[in-house]
């Protein structure tokens, strides 16, 4: 579903990114985690080609999205969903979602994706009126969760939905996450949260310095003494 092989990616000379490969299939639930500042943001910049990778080959669906612009790249199948969620504030949760729908020129599939986020996110329902901007932290998660499901992707790259989160908002936010790809939609995830997030995931790779250092069975890269040392501190 969604390919990177031996990609190199920064910021004009700043190389942040270095040979970096990684694969998400159809369905799959797959974590990217590592600390500050190991390049999770910059790899989900250079797939959506909001950066330009300098090196490498990027794969989406069986085609190549390396030279692709942002519009593009949506309009195949990938959603991009920010750390900020970049939201409307000023706007009500109903036009927002509807504004996630922005490249679908077909009324009825316009209706048929808000009613189904809807159902997915019956709290969203009961704040259809209300300004984005006036939601909790969890609810402006969801929100962005389902605005970027209103293009009906095939996959979608997630930065940090667990950021500013109450433990037990995190967990009931990953868990929706879970259920998207029991529905087939494919999720790359960011995540500083190592020990929820390698909990919930099918398969993880470990970035640090801009490379990835280690990949695998989630449960397994858990109980792996990397991640028991580096990020849960036992």
């Amino acid at each position: 579903m969604l390919k990177l092989e031996n990609v190199d990616a920064g910021y004009g000379k700043l190389g942040i990114l270095w040979d970096v490969s990684l694969e998400v299939k159809e369905g799959e639930f797959v974590a990217l985690v590592g600390p500050n500042g190991a390049g999770k943001t910059t790899t989900l910049r250079a797939i959506s080609n909001i950066i330009t990778p300098t090196k490498g080959k990027i794969t989406f669906d069986g085609k190549e999205i390396t030279k692709l612009s942002v519009q593009e790249i949506t309009k195949a199948g990938l959603s991009y969903i920010t750390d900020d969620g970049a939201l409307f504030s000023g706007m009500t949760v109903q036009q927002n979602l509807k504004m996630g729908a922005y490249s679908i020129r077909d009324k009825v599939q316009i209706q048929e994706s808000y009613e189904r986020v809807l159902q997915m996110f019956p709290r969203l329902k009961e704040r259809l009126k209300q300004n984005a901007g006036t939601l909790s932290g969890g609810e402006r998660k969801m929100l962005a969760i389902a605005r970027g499901l209103m293009s009906n992707p095939k996959a979608m790259l997630i930065d940090e939905p667990s950021l500013g989160l109450a433990p037990n908002i995190v967990l009931q936010v990953l868990e929706t996450l879970k259920q998207l790809t029991v529905n087939g939609v494919s999720i790359l995830l960011v995540e500083q949260n190592v020990n929820t997030t390698l909990k919930v995931t099918d398969r993880a790779y470990v970035l640090e310095d801009g490379r990835v250092v280690l990949s695998g069975n989630s449960a397994e890269l858990l109980a792996s003494d990397h991640i028991q040392k580096a990020y849960l501190g036992i």
